[in-house]
C-alpha cells in the first residue's frame, strides 16, 4: 500500500513552476501511508503533477520507485495497492509482446506496461487486486484515475479555486488535498447529514464541496482541455450486475438449467474452499513479513487456517486483547491460533492505552469518520506494526458476502412478525418498547450471551415507529440519527440542505431475491462494506503503514458467494439453537480444520466499553467537545438536542453512546481541521 497525491491545472494558471514542489508536499502529509520512499514527477512543459509514497512491498528495489514512466515514456502512473495476478498477467504480456524488458519485479510495472498494450478499461477487467490509480498520457493529455472494485483503496478528486487558478486536484486522503496552498473549499453540509445518519460518509460524497471519492469500481477521465465542472465517471465492474448474474446462474440452477458445476452442497463447498484457498494464495504474494489478524471468530480463523494449511512452517497470527473480560476475544484466538500450530503474539492492552489514541482520531481519519471500532483496529494494526508484520490478512468482507452479521437473522425475523400490523399498531408496540430502560433489557437477556441488547431494543423500537417496508427497516437499522437534518442548521441566506442519496436509495435487480436478509448484504456490500468497514481498516492501517489484504474481496469469491444458496449462508435455528446460524458455510469449511467448539459463539463486534468511559474518565473531553455555546456558534449543529441525549447518557439510564460517538467525532474532526 502507498499514498499518492496529484495536481492538473490549466496552462494559464499561475506559478506552473511550482506544481512539483506542490506535489511533493501533498504527498508528504500522506508520508505514514508509505514510510519507504517518496517521488515526483513533473515537467515544465505539463499542466500536471504527480507525488507518491511508497510503502515497500513487492520489488523493494529503486525498480519500484514512482512515480512510474512507461516503457515508452508515454504514460505516467502512481499507484496505491496491490494487483495480485500480476505475475499472470505479466506472461500474457511477454507472449503478446514477443517478450518485454523488464526493469524489475514491480506490480506498479505490469501495471502501467498491460495499460500501455491493452487500454486501461481491458487492463482493468484482468486484474485481481486492490487499488486505486492515476494515470497521465502525455501523447493525448488525458488524465484517468481508477478505484478496485468493492473500494478497498481511497481516491479523492475534485476542483478547488477559480479562473485561471482553478485546479483539479486528487488524492489517497484529504489530509493531501488540504496540503494545497489555498484550498479554502467550504464544508459539505449535506455530507454531514450522511455521516449523522450512517457513522461515515457515503462516496461519491465527500465533506468538503466542490470534492468527491471515487466510487468502487469506476473510472474518470478528464483532459487537460476540458478542465471543467462536473466531471463524471463511468462503471468499469458493478456489483448489481455480478450479483444478479450469479443470482440468474442460482435461479436456473434450481431448474436444473444452469451450467454451474456444484450441484450439491458438498461440490458447492468444495469449490468455494478451492477459490477461496487460490485468493489466500495470491494475496500472500510478499517480498517482506506477513501474517494474519486472528480474532477467533469464522472469518479470521478460516483465513488463518487455509493460509497455514498450505505453509510448511508456521505462519505469524497477531491479536490484541483488552483487560475489560467482555471486550476481551484474546483467549478464543489463542485456543485457535494453539490448534492451527501457529506463530502467536498478543498482546494485552488497558482502558488507558486505547483511550490515549482517542485524540488523534480526528487526525488519522482525515475525513469525519465515526465507527467506535476505529480504535481496537487502529490498535491491532499499530500493535501488528511494532511486532513486526508489514502485510496482514484480514477477515473483511466475509460477514456481508456470508450472512455474518446480526441484523440479517433478527431483522428480517422481527419484520415478519410484525409486517401485517397497521402501522399504528407498530408505533404503540415501538412506544411499549422503548419505555423499558435498556438495562433491564439487559438483565432479561444476559443468559443468551447477546450484547448490548437493551440498546439494540430500544433502537428497533425507534425503527418500528416509522418504518413501513423491510427495506425502510434496513435502513432504519443502519441509521443512527434517524433524522439527521432535524438536528443540523442551516445557513442563513443559502439553499436548503437535503440529504444526499447513497447506495441503500438505489434499486437492486429484479433477480436479487425478495429475502430481507439478502437484500440486507447486498445494501452492505454496497454501502456498509466500502464507506465504514474498509474505510476504517485503511486509515487505521496506513497510520500505522501496516498493509492489510482481504482474501474475501476478491471477486471471484464474491461471485461465487452469490450463488450459493441462502441456506448455505444462513440456516434456521434448531431445537438446540437459540437463533439462525450465520455463515453456515464458511464454518463447515473451517470446522476441517478447527474444532467447532473453539468457534461455535454468539457474534461480537470488534468494540470496547465506550459508553461506560464517556461517563468516565473521557467525561471531560466530551464536554469540552459537546459544550452547547461552541456547537451552536459553529454554526452546523443545534446545541439542545444533543445536549439532552448527552443528560440522558449520564444518568445510565439510556445508551446514546453511538449518536454521542458521531457528534464528538464530528466536533473533534472540526477542531482538528476546521
Amino acid at each position: 500500500m502507498c499514498g499518492f497525491a496529484g495536481i492538473l491545472t490549466n496552462p494559464n494558471f499561475p506559478n506552473r513552476s511550482s506544481l512539483g514542489k506542490v506535489a511533493s508536499k501533498m504527498a508528504a502529509a500522506i508520508a505514514h501511508r508509505g514510510p519507504d520512499d517518496s517521488g515526483v514527477w513533473w515537467q515544465a512543459n505539463e499542466v500536471i503533477a504527480l507525488a507518491h509514497q511508497r510503502l515497500s512491498i513487492l520489488d523493494l528495489s529503486r525498480a519500484g520507485h514512482q512515480p512510474m514512466i512507461s516503457h515508452s515514456g508515454r504514460h505516467v502512473i502512481v499507484f496505491n495497492g496491490e494487483i495480485y495476478n500480476h505475475l499472470e498477467l505479466r506472461r500474457e504480456l511477454n507472449s503478446q509482446r514477443n517478450g518485454t524488458q523488464w526493469i524489475g519485479s514491480s506490480d506498479t510495472e505490469t501495471l502501467i506496461t498491460a495499460i500501455e498494450t491493452w487500454g486501461i478499461e481491458e487492463t482493468l477487467e484482468r486484474t485481481v487486486g486492490m487499488f486505486s490509480i492515476a494515470i497521465w498520457d502525455r501523447k493525448e493529455h488525458v488524465l484517468q484515475l481508477a478505484r478496485d472494485r468493492f473500494g478497498e483503496k481511497p481516491l479523492y478528486y475534485g476542483f478547488t479555486g477559480e479562473g485561471s487558478q482553478k485546479t483539479f486536484l486528487f488524492a489517497s486522503e484529504l489530509a493531501a488535498i488540504r496540503s494545497f496552498p489555498g484550498f479554502s473549499n467550504r464544508i459539505n453540509r449535506e455530507a454531514l447529514s450522511q455521516l449523522l445518519r450512517f457513522s461515515a460518509i457515503s462516496a461519491p460524497c465527500c465533506i468538503y464541496q466542490g470534492m468527491n471519492q471515487l466510487l468502487p469500481g469506476h473510472l474518470l477521465t478528464i483532459r487537460e482541455s476540458d478542465l471543467e465542472e462536473p466531471v463524471t465517471s463511468q462503471q468499469w465492474w458493478c456489483f448489481r450486475t455480478s450479483a444478479e448474474t450469479a443470482s440468474r446462474q442460482r435461479y436456473y440452477q434450481h431448474q436444473g438449467q444452469s451450467n454451474i458445476h456444484f450441484f450439491n452442497e458438498t461440490e458447492a463447498l468444495n469449490a468455494l474452499e478451492k477459490t477461496l484457498q487460490i485468493s489466500i494464495e495470491k494475496q500472500s504474494l510478499a517480498d517482506v513479513s506477513l501474517g494474519t489478524f486472528l480474532s477467533g471468530g469464522i472469518d479470521s480463523s478460516l483465513i488463518t487456517a487455509l493460509l497455514q494449511k498450505n505453509n510448511q512452517q508456521p505462519i505469524r497470527s497477531f491479536t490484541i486483547g483488552f483487560e475489560e473480560e467482555d471486550f476481551n476475544e484474546a483467549p478464543f484466538a489463542r485456543s485457535v491460533a494453539k490448534h492451527l500450530g501457529t506463530d502467536h503474539c498478543e498482546t494485552i492492552l488497558t482502558a488507558s492505552e486505547a483511550m490515549e489514541i482517542i485524540p488523534s482520531l480526528a487526525k488519522i481519519y482525515s475525513e469525519p469518520f465515526a465507527d467506535s471500532s476505529q480504535i481496537p483496529t487502529h490498535l491491532v494494526c499499530r500493535e501488528a506494526r511494532k511486532n513486526g508484520l508489514k502485510v496482514v490478512l484480514s477477515g473483511d468482507g466475509g460477514d456481508e458476502l456470508f450472512g455474518g452479521y446480526n441484523r440479517y437473522f433478527w431483522g428480517p425475523k422481527i419484520w415478519s412478525r410484525v409486517n401485517w400490523m397497521p402501522f399504528h399498531l407498530r408505533y404503540l408496540l415501538g412506544c411499549t418498547i422503548r419505555n423499558i430502560p435498556p438495562s433491564k433489557w439487559d438483565r432479561a437477556v444476559k443468559a443468551l450471551g447477546i450484547p448490548q441488547v437493551g440498546h439494540k431494543a430500544h433502537k428497533l423500537a425507534e425503527r418500528l415507529q416509522r418504518v413501513r417496508t423491510s427495506d425502510e427497516l434496513y435502513l432504519s437499522l443502519i441509521s443512527e440519527w434517524k433524522q439527521p437534518l432535524s438536528i443540523m442548521q442551516c445557513e442563513e441566506s443559502s439553499y436548503p440542505i437535503f440529504e444526499p442519496p447513497s447506495a441503500v436509495n438505489l434499486p437492486l435487480p429484479s433477480l436479487i431475491s425478495e429475502d430481507p436478509a439478502e437484500r440486507m448484504m447486498a445494501y452492505d456490500t454496497l454501502n456498509y462494506l466500502p464507506n465504514d468497514i474498509l474505510t476504517k481498516l485503511d486509515r487505521a492501517a496506513m497510520a500505522a503503514s501496516l498493509e492489510t489484504r482481504a482474501p474475501f474481496l476478491d471477486h471471484r469469491v464474491a461471485e461465487m458467494a452469490w450463488q450459493l444458496p441462502m441456506t448455505m449462508k444462513i440456516r434456521n435455528k434448531s431445537a438446540k439453537q437459540t437463533q439462525a446460524i450465520g455463515k453456515w458455510a464458511l464454518r463447515q469449511i473451517l470446522y476441517k480444520y478447527v474444532p467447532s467448539e473453539l468457534i461455535d459463539r454468539p457474534k461480537a463486534g470488534f468494540g470496547i466499553p465506550i459508553g461506560q468511559w464517556l461517563r468516565g474518565s473521557l467525561r471531560e473531553w466530551a464536554e469540552e467537545l459537546l459544550n452547547p455555546i461552541v456547537i451552536e456558534n459553529q454554526g452546523y449543529l443545534k446545541s439542545q438536542p444533543i445536549q439532552q441525549l448527552w443528560e440522558q447518557h449520564l444518568t445510565g439510564r439510556f445508551d446514546h453512546t453511538h449518536k454521542l460517538w458521531i457528534i464528538l467525532m464530528w466536533q473533534a474532526w472540526l477542531k482538528e481541521w476546521g
